[in-house]
């Protein structure tokens, strides 16, 4: 029997009734523990510090000091926790800078209850969790300012000509049969080089392999 002790949760948003809220909905869940809230930047930054959280979830729009300042603070801490932001709209550019400072996760406020538990439980798992909508913006926003790695930086995870290929496609949001008619192969054939390719770079969605192709650049091969 599986006996992990729940996840750790630090709630950090301006708004009372909205944490006393998602505190209720976590609470409801055995395998996640909130361990303290925070309603204010600042706050938030302490509490990471002092109660070493696996979670934060954190709002994008906090007045003074914002999401993206307590993620920009948080970046060289050595115990940081893994970090789900959270905000009422999307803006693209915002969420690019979350994710290049090291954001897990991107989580819309409307967003359905088995969705949030989802997202956490991906995130906690070590993936990451982005709305599958804006995969394909925010990997070609990444990709403008994510300057292309070198190739030896590459090497080691063995990737083909094609699976490079078939990574740039799946960054766009292609589904296997798009990327079928793209590449003039079987659906078959694409679903074995994205199985391939999962194993070679170690990850486990085609949002983490956006992710993992913006990071190194890979966008060129489309």
């Amino acid at each position: 029997m599986d006996r992990r002790a729940p996840a750790g949760i630090l709630i950090a948003d301006d708004h009372p009734i909205f944490v006393a809220g998602l505190r209720k909905l976590l609470d409801t869940e055995p395998d996640f523990r909130v361990v303290g809230e925070a309603l204010g930047g600042r706050e938030a930054i302490e509490l990471a510090r002092s109660l070493q959280p696996d979670v934060l979830l954190l709002d994008l729009a906090m007045p003074r000091v914002s999401g993206l300042d307590v993620l920009q603070q948080l970046t060289s801490e050595v115990a940081r926790p893994r970090v789900v932001l959270l905000t009422a709209s999307i803006d693209r550019d915002d969420i690019v800078v979350a994710l290049r400072l090291g954001a897990a996760g991107v989580l819309l406020k409307t967003a359905a209850t088995e969705l949030l538990f989802k997202c956490l439980r991906t995130v906690m798992s070590g993936g990451y969790w982005v709305d599958r909508d804006t995969v394909g913006s925010l990997v070609d926003a990444l990709a403008k300012v994510q300057a292309p790695t070198p190739e030896a930086a590459l090497r080691p995870y063995g990737l083909t000509p094609r699976e490079l290929d078939v990574v740039a496609l799946v960054a766009t949001g292609a589904s296997n049969k798009d990327i079928a008619v793209q590449l003039n192969l079987s659906e078959e054939t694409v679903k074995h080089h994205v199985t391939k390719i999962f194993e070679k770079t170690g990850q486990s969605s085609r949002v983490e392999l956006a992710l993992f192709a913006a990071h190194y650049g890979l966008m060129q091969y489309k």
